[in-house]
């Protein structure tokens, strides 16, 4: 395979390198209230912009019956809300008897109890091709869920999850029906395009994160959290797809997607005003945000290496699953 043949067929994977180089040269650009204003671009025009694109390509039935699984959204969201925050304060207690700093385990406890992110889980499934509808489901459900619970205001989230998800995708569908026979005839890119938004957030999340002076610990500390984030990123991925990759499981490949992106992704746009709000006063408030702060872009670095990995098992075993259901010829006597 030739340089051009490899750079097209990876093209999503140079361009996170290039992303992310991109920012630590200059993240003054990317950062919020920088040139490219990401608290407007991105959690509002980009966010808008993903859904509009879902309610374009997603067709009603899907949406209607991703609404309707049931089974799927009860283990998103215990896995997310009881399971996740459980097995974290376990895993701390072990954690307790090293010489970690405990405000950045305190840090570690707040990431397991933040809801799911409304955009990255429903982009990184779709680039994947697993159930988009059931992620968009999940995404918005869990982070309306626990911060209406919670003390960040709920007119606040309700209105920018309306604005942002509710409104475009809606639409989104609406427009589809006036130009669906289009639609269907050229096959838009919906997924490269939805990739190249997921390329924009990555740029500015890294911009955030190499400009933020709360990232300031010694290196050890740092290493060791961000090895910390990783391994638990990957057991949480790793767990979800046995779970819902059993034989009685009842879940599809596609389904299988989404459970392992909306399970596993925690959300920085409530979490930090979250923090805010519980440890008010605190003077240790900067180092109990420091893993939340790194977990958001391990989340997203970590989910867009795997999209190739991923989308090649659903395709394979919905190829499998097919050839099982096929008939079987009778056979000559």
């Amino acid at each position: 395979m030739g340089p051009l043949e490899r750079l097209r067929k990876d093209w999503f994977i140079f361009g996170i390198v290039l992303v992310i180089a991109v920012a630590r040269l200059e993240p003054a650009v990317g950062v919020k209230g920088g040139p490219l204003k990401p608290e407007i671009t991105i959690t509002y025009i980009a966010v808008s912009a993903i859904f509009f694109n879902s309610g374009l390509s997603l067709k009603t039935e899907e949406l209607t019956s991703a609404l309707m699984h049931v089974k799927l959204h009860l283990f998103v969201q215990i896995f997310t809300l009881v399971f996740f925050p459980t097995a974290i304060w376990l895993f701390l207690q072990l954690l307790s008897i090293t010489p970690i700093n405990e405000w950045l385990l305190k840090g570690l406890q707040t990431v397991g109890c933040m809801p799911p992110p409304v955009s990255s889980a429903v982009i990184l499934t779709k680039a994947v091709g697993g159930n988009e509808a059931a992620a968009i489901f999940n995404s918005a459900f869990g982070s309306f869920l626990l911060g209406s619970s919670s003390s960040v205001p709920f007119t606040s989230i309700f209105s920018q999850l309306f604005m942002t998800v509710v409104v475009p995708l809606i639409i989104g569908q609406i427009v589809r029906r006036y130009i669906k026979d289009w639609l269907e005839r050229k096959k838009p890119p919906f997924g490269a395009i939805s990739s190249c938004v997921l390329l924009m957030i990555i740029y500015t999340t890294f911009c955030d994160t190499f400009a933020n002076p709360n990232i300031d610990l010694d290196k050890f500390s740092l290493i060791i959290i961000v090895f910390i984030i990783f391994s638990v990123q990957m057991s949480f991925m790793f767990l979800t797809f046995l779970f819902s990759t059993r034989n009685n499981s009842g879940f599809t490949p596609a389904d299988t997607v989404a459970v392992i992106f909306c399970s596993t992704h925690k959300s920085l746009t409530l979490g930090i005003p979250m923090l805010k709000i519980v440890f008010a006063g605190y003077e240790h408030l900067s180092l109990i945000s420091v893993p939340l702060l790194i977990y958001h872009p391990a989340q997203i670095l970590l989910g867009s290496l795997l999209v190739p990995t991923i989308k090649s098992w659903m395709v394979s075993r919905q190829k499998a699953l097919k050839l099982t259901r096929q008939p079987k010829a009778p056979v000559k006597v």
